[in-house]
């Protein structure tokens, strides 16, 4: 039975690209938690698949000369939802730099979510899920949350022109319609500035 788990396992693996990251419960339909935790320890073993932490694996993607690549915090951060069934949204600093206003790229990638706090540490990469409101992910998973928890990181004396310039070309006709439609969402300086980046004609 458990070389069938594994077999399934590996199937499934091989059918997403280098990159995914997983947990045993994205298995258990295919056997139960001893069997597929079982099956991931052999691939481990094998060298199938990689173990990132305790019930945390990819399957790295690989570059000719650097060998498996490190997964993004994106990547360890929805397996992590996945487990939890959660929503998460990127926040502070690394919400700041998806949008490209900073160029500093946090080791420290700060999710909301509204299951528990957790903290990983993958290679140098610490991912963080920190608990918060209904209200602060009542727009996950949207681009307005994704430039509402930006600014907010900010900070509205540091959001200036040069800022808004930016976003403006950051986000398309499609996104800023959302800005629109998610506008209660956000504090009022944050909300002004949605109106700023309005489509014109809207």
């Amino acid at each position: 039975m458990s070389q069938a788990v594994q077999k399934s396992i590996l199937n499934r693996v091989h059918g997403h690209k280098g990159g995914w990251v997983f947990t045993p419960d994205h298995f258990l339909d295919l056997g139960s938690y001893q069997a597929v935790a079982l099956s991931l320890k052999n691939l481990c073993d094998a060298g199938k698949i990689r173990r990132l932490a305790r019930g945390l694996y990819d399957y790295p993607r690989h570059h000719p000369k650097l060998g498996a690549l490190t997964p993004t915090a994106d990547q360890i951060a929805q397996a992590l939802a996945y487990k939890d069934s959660s929503r998460i949204q990127p926040s502070g600093a690394y919400a700041a730099n998806l949008l490209g206003l900073s160029e500093q790229v946090p080791a420290r990638a700060v999710f909301l979510t509204d299951a528990t706090d957790r903290k990983i540490t993958v290679g140098r990469q610490e991912i963080v899920l920190k608990r918060t409101t209904p209200k602060n992910m009542a727009t996950a998973g949207r681009i307005s949350a994704l430039v509402i928890q930006a600014l907010r990181y900010l900070g509205r004396d540091n959001v200036d022109q040069g800022v808004i310039h930016r976003l403006a070309r950051r986000l398309s006709a499609a996104d800023r319609r959302q800005l629109i439609r998610d506008i209660r969402f956000a504090p009022a300086w944050i909300g002004a500035i949605f109106r700023r980046l309005a489509p014109e004609g809207d």
